[in-house]
């Protein structure tokens, strides 16, 4: 990724604002994080009680919000980059400007807390799952989703992955990406037993997603490629918890 004539470094967060305008874009740069918000959206029950409040770590610019309407939360969401945070607050989402490993928010304010594709951007990987843990109320539901800290994940998200149309390059750095069975050790250790299971992009979407780019289609999207479950968690998956205590 170029940022005025510079090479930015691997996951450095200038990229987001270099790519504000893809946030809404369908079938742009962000496509696959339209797909896994509807994925991980799914995870998440209608709210129990008034007022139950969802709070979204490594928000964006908002793209979980469109997926939760009408399921009864106060959607909050927490994310470093100002170009990003005000386009998710014209979708209805209440901004934060803050760190994943260093929260703003009070101790067990939240009913539930999703971290979707953040974990693999942190430098700190576990003080972000302490903090998404610390912020649940008991009974409260910790969804997430990232790649696993493997050879194969490291090959089709970073060395095929990056070479896909509008993928950018750079946007991940491999050397973050989260072990889970370390991440179902450490959510543990904070209250949060985390069920996983390995997810994909159903690849007759992804084929034809393909198909428009190489075109170079313009207009309306496609449909969008569906997230299924896949017995492997070896490059993407998803983690499901509920608060102990």
């Amino acid at each position: 990724m170029r940022d005025a004539g510079r090479t930015l470094p691997r996951n450095d967060p200038r990229q987001y604002d270099d790519l504000a305008g893809e946030w809404w874009r369908p079938d742009g740069a962000f496509a696959m994080l339209h797909w896994l918000a509807e994925a991980r959206a799914e995870l998440v029950p209608a709210a129990s009680r008034p007022g139950a409040l969802l709070v979204d770590l490594g928000c964006g610019a908002g793209l979980l919000a469109p997926h939760l309407a009408g399921k009864g939360y106060r959607h909050v969401g927490v994310d470093l980059t100002f170009s990003a945070l005000e386009q998710a607050a014209a979708h209805g989402v209440t901004v934060v400007n803050g760190d994943a490993t260093a929260v703003p928010l009070a101790d067990g304010c939240a009913d539930v807390v999703a971290a979707g594709e953040l974990l693999e951007h942190v430098p700190d990987w576990r003080r972000a799952v302490a903090e998404a843990c610390r912020l649940l109320r008991p009974g409260g539901l910790l969804v997430l989703d990232t790649l696993n800290d493997t050879a194969l994940s490291r090959l089709l998200a970073v060395h095929i992955g990056e070479r896909l149309p509008t993928v950018p390059r750079g946007i991940h750095d491999p050397r973050l990406f989260v072990d889970a069975r370390a991440l179902v050790a450490e959510s543990a250790r904070h209250g949060v037993e985390l069920r996983l299971r390995g997810i994909r992009p159903q690849l007759t979407g992804v084929l034809a997603w393909l198909a428009r780019r190489v075109r170079g289609a313009t207009g309306a999207a496609g449909p969008a490629p569906r997230i299924v479950p896949t017995w492997s968690t070896a490059v993407l998956y998803q983690g499901r918890g509920v608060r102990t205590g």
